[in-house]
């Protein structure tokens, strides 16, 4: 399996260049020269394998046993969902993007001679909240590897915050950017198109430009199918709703049901940031400020989900490469696919068949939060909400993305008054002491590349 930049040319990497290099050069993002189809028995050979084992199956469809034995896979996959350090499902993939880092760093340089200069990586990612400490928590204290993450300052919630900035391990750095999450994704990409830095100082990516945080997720949506099946009726539909912000997750889901899982159209669900629900009800991708009372930066509203309060959605232009071009590789002649492939009616029409779109606003959030925990004692995060009814004899699944006592804010307000409630009950203990630890963070103002190539 080789991999492309959605932006042509005829260069094609290998799974480990891919991973290594993160974001092509020419500022497009890799996608596999095809999508593997499932194996004739995958229903009956998987309905009863563990989430590593799944993650063994699946990955190896897109790796070349050339590259990773499967020996090897099974030793790096370490983490099921929503239980990993960081308490985000970003961990999941994050756990596993880590130690590939160190197995690539680690086989190569052990194939140095003597003397030989070893070879370094120097991570830089940004966040609007989980990635962050999902990454900084998979990279730190790891040989040969140092990262920069960056978020955009007092724009995180204050748990996400702390779980980055007191994280004081030699290789680790956090920047504080005074501005929003789309500056920050900015900065990283200007550094990654800069051929010289990116060469002085071996850039990787760990935001879900990385191909290997896409193809990580994909497992979960196998593992969900075969856990319901087991108690549904046979003809019953599976739907999937997905917290949308930078595309990733939901891109996951997109290339597991081209590779033959049975679904019904992924829901793509999404704040007041809404570009992607718009441009799924008329077609135009803009980047306008929300229909919000609340102060803009950018155009980006700032929200009670703030890993959600992105409008320049990266993955976006993955998808919008199959939209455009089907399986017809290095058919685009180069440029942002955002700016091109939306302006035609046929993509939407494409759009449409895989995927639908829908917004809700803060106040539907509280909402949603205080009726399940009145009606079910069960608190949840504030980007779960079913945001339309199920079609008939179709399941709905939610996913859910992170523990909800990393916005303290969300729940609080929205069970404010609910006899009961007791917000210190539902924090992790690894939280109680968080907020009060010791911090290292650097503070940028907003575009300024220099500032950061000098930190």
């Amino acid at each position: 399996m080789k991999y492309f930049s959605t932006r042509g040319g005829s260069v094609e990497l290998t799974f480990e260049e891919t991973v290594l290099a993160g974001l092509a050069p020419d500022g497009g993002l890799y996608i596999p020269t095809s999508i593997p189809q499932l194996p004739a028995n995958w229903q009956k050979a998987w309905a009863n394998k563990s989430f590593p084992e799944l993650s063994i199956e699946i990955l190896s469809l897109f790796i070349s046993a050339d590259e990773i034995s499967q020996t090897d896979l099974a030793a790096l996959y370490i983490l099921e969902l929503f239980h990993g350090p960081t308490y985000a499902f970003k961990d999941v993939a994050l756990q596993l993007l880590g130690n590939l880092f160190s197995y690539f760093l680690q086989r190569r340089n052990n194939a140095k001679s003597p003397g030989e200069e070893r070879e370094t990586l120097t991570v830089v990612g940004a966040t609007s909240g989980d990635t962050g400490s999902a990454a900084i928590y998979g990279l730190r204290g790891k040989p040969d590897v140092s990262i920069f993450i960056l978020h955009p300052k007092g724009r995180v919630s204050p748990v996400q915050e702390a779980q980055m900035t007191t994280v004081t391990d030699e290789n680790v750095h956090n920047i504080a950017v005074k501005g929003t999450f789309d500056d920050c994704q900015d900065i990283v990409k200007a550094l990654f198109a800069d051929t010289t830095f990116n060469a002085k100082h071996h850039l990787g990516a760990v935001n879900s430009i990385n191909w290997a945080r896409i193809l990580a997720q994909t497992v979960y949506y196998f593992l969900s199918y075969f856990a319901i099946r087991r108690t549904l009726p046979t003809d019953a539909e599976l739907q999937f709703i997905v917290p949308t912000g930078n595309f990733g997750d939901i891109l996951a889901g997109y290339y597991a049901k081209r590779m033959g899982l049975p679904m019904a159209k992924l829901v793509i669900a999404t704040n007041a940031n809404d570009i992607l629900t718009r441009f799924w009800k008329t077609g135009r991708y803009e980047k306008v400020d929300s229909n919000s009372s609340s102060a803009a930066v950018g155009g980006v509203v700032e929200t009670l989900s703030p890993a959600m309060d992105i409008l320049v959605s990266s993955n976006f232009e993955r998808l919008l490469w199959y939209l455009a071009f089907g399986n017809a590789q290095n058919t685009n002649t180069g440029g942002d696919l955002r700016e091109k492939a939306c302006q035609t009616d046929s993509v939407l029409e494409l759009a449409r068949r895989d995927f639908t779109a829908e917004r809700v606003d803060d106040k539907q959030i509280r909402q949603t939060i205080r009726e399940y925990y009145t009606s079910q004692s069960y608190i949840r995060r504030p980007t779960h909400r079913s945001v339309l009814s199920p079609p008939p004899n179709t399941i709905q699944i939610i996913l859910s993305t992170a523990h909800p006592a990393k916005f303290s804010e969300a729940v609080t307000s929205a069970l404010d008054g609910v006899p009961g409630f007791d917000f210190d009950s539902v924090l992790p203990e690894a939280f109680k002491t968080l907020l009060t630890m010791e911090r290292r963070v650097i503070e940028l103002v907003k575009g300024v590349v220099e500032q950061f190539a000098v930190v």
